[in-house]
């Protein structure tokens, strides 16, 4: 039994079988996988499955950032950008300024770092009390 982060698919199936009342122990073992691994993700997410994530409309798309990426590729303006994107020339410049400026922007890395930033609760910057 390892004790490793669960897939999606290994998450998938935690919840399958944990929501009919089988033990956390039994599903663990079924699974060849730690208890505690098991019970963390469930802790972790108060017993509640939570909705799958998803991109705001409002939010650029992959697309939209390959479309940035290869303007900035063909010297065009953040602006020439903008308008043929139908956006604030502002919203180019901060993502392209927030992913590693005209040079190294690539739209890829862009998103998932993007995605990443995305995850809700943010961690605190808790300090001990003095």
């Amino acid at each position: 039994m390892t004790r490793t982060a669960l897939s999606e698919v290994e998450v998938d199936e935690v919840w399958r079988r944990w929501r009919p009342g089988q033990a956390v122990k039994v599903l663990a073992r079924e699974m060849r996988r730690h208890p505690s691994t098991v019970r963390d993700l469930l802790k972790r997410c108060g017993g509640v499955r939570s909705a799958p994530r998803r991109r705001g409309q409002l939010r650029l798309s992959l697309i939209e950032r390959e479309e940035i990426s290869r303007g900035l590729a063909a010297g065009e303006s953040l602006r020439a950008i903008a308008a043929r994107l139908g956006r604030a020339p502002s919203t180019i410049t901060r993502e392209v300024a927030g992913n590693g400026g005209r040079h190294r922007y690539r739209a890829l890395s862009a998103d998932h770092a993007v995605w990443a930033r995305a995850v809700r609760p943010k961690p605190t910057n808790a300090r001990p009390a003095t």
